[in-house]
């Protein structure tokens, strides 16, 4: 899945959530970014998870822990005082529910994984929206860049961010005037997201120097999962915004009626797709490789905890095909295309992926709360793993935007081109 990713518009990179076997609403797996706490309160985090996982109301599943350094009980001696500290001294009104909060979002962020990160109630609901593919905001997927700074991996095709100017690559500075210094990614999606009709304003950093502020009413977002098409030299064009739970269903239809018109060849669109479930990533796979190929592996340090294999129905298996990537394709995405091209079923044409190559699990709790927790990374069919690195295209094909601007898509006629080419 997972920025966010992650996923939606406002989504965690990644909103590159990956999911699990099981269904949805079980235990699925899916990329998403961590939100942080006040750092006061981030310090006492530790006392309240202490005392959840001694009566085992958290289940870190099925893997080994590395943890098993840690002691068995925690000393809650100074979180005590910390508390009493707050407790008598802070200026302003605290409630239990919004300490407790702290506390256990706090111990996630003290991971130090951008991908680690405990929702309440209210923000478990709205994460849970993010791959249902409908929602109100602007329509921005959003991420953290090289230099850790909240910015926008793709604004979503159609959506009010992208017909406002707001582009791939921008940092958001503020939000209504608040700094995102220090804010969660999933912070600014929940300050970003909104009721339709509303309006927010972001000041944005474009290309380390330009400064732009922009004021955007929230809409109704619908993000479509799977548009397909057949071109007119008989190419058949599949274009992926995100792994949803509609997405391996959609993908298919699309290749069965590939199949029957005898296209000559395909392009798969990957571009500016944060990710979302790892079983929709598998299935999309399974299109094209023959049954129990290796789609990926999940590691825990060097331990091998889960090997994913193309299921079966290969639609397209041994029709040319080409996956379109670019710096906004991350996560779910990443995994297909790394499958493709491992497995010698496509070529990879465009930019640098974005760079995600770790798995989150999704704990609830009986309060409707929920852990996301980085559980595993994977890794490529070919052994390697890619996050921070992305992947590189067999031909770099760079989308200038003066081609944007003029509506030109270089890399889709590269795609194309290349195709007619096999003939």
């Amino acid at each position: 899945m997972s920025n966010k990713s992650e996923t939606g518009a406002e989504t965690s990179e990644h909103t590159k959530t990956t999911a699990a076997k099981q269904a949805w609403y079980r235990t699925k797996r899916f990329k998403q970014v961590a939100a942080g706490a006040v750092a006061v309160v981030a310090i006492v985090a530790t006392f309240n998870f202490g005392v959840m996982v001694g009566n085992g109301t958290i289940s870190v599943g099925q893997y080994d822990s590395q943890n098993g350094h840690l002691p068995s009980k925690l000393n809650y001696a100074s979180v005590n005082a910390l508390y009493n500290s707050l407790k008598e001294n802070y200026d302003g009104k605290l409630t239990e529910t919004q300490l407790l909060d702290g506390l256990k979002s706090g111990l996630a962020e003290a991971t130090g994984d951008p991908y680690t990160e405990y929702f309440n109630k209210a923000d478990a609901n709205k994460f849970n929206e993010q791959l249902s593919g409908s929602f109100s905001g602007i329509g921005a997927q959003l991420g953290e860049n090289d230099d850790k700074f909240l910015s926008v991996v793709a604004p979503i095709a159609g959506s009010p961010a992208e017909a406002a100017g707001i582009k791939a690559g921008d940092v958001i500075a503020s939000i209504d005037s608040k700094t995102t210094t220090g804010m969660s990614i999933d912070e600014a999606v929940s300050k970003i997201r909104g009721t339709k009709g509303t309006k927010v304003t972001l000041k944005i950093v474009r290309d380390k120097s330009e400064e732009l502020t922009f004021t955007i009413t929230r809409d109704e977002i619908k993000v479509p999962s799977v548009t397909h098409k057949i071109t007119e030299d008989n190419i058949g064009y599949l274009q992926i915004s995100q792994f949803s739970e509609d997405t391996t269903e959609l993908a298919a239809k699309a290749a069965q009626e590939f199949k029957d018109k005898q296209v000559k060849g395909v392009v798969l669109d990957l571009r500016d797709d944060p990710g979302g479930l790892l079983e929709a990533a598998v299935g999309v796979s399974s299109l094209w490789l023959p049954e129990n190929a290796t789609v990926l592996q999940e590691k825990r340090g060097s331990t091998v905890v889960d090997t994913y294999h193309a299921e079966g129905n290969p639609l397209l298996q041994g029709i040319p095909t080409t996956v379109l990537i670019n710096g906004g394709s991350a996560s779910a995405s990443e995994i297909v295309a790394g499958a493709l091209k491992d497995n010698d079923a496509a070529t990879l044409i465009g930019e640098k992926s974005y760079g995600k190559g770790s798995v989150q699990s999704v704990q609830k709790f009986a309060d409707g709360s929920q852990l996301k927790v980085t559980i595993a990374r994977w890794y490529r069919p070919d052994g390697k793993n890619i996050d921070k690195k992305g992947i590189d295209p067999d031909k770099k094909v760079t989308l200038s935007q003066d081609d944007a601007k003029a509506g030109k898509d270089t890399q889709k006629d590269a795609a194309i081109e290349f195709l007619n080419a096999q003939q």
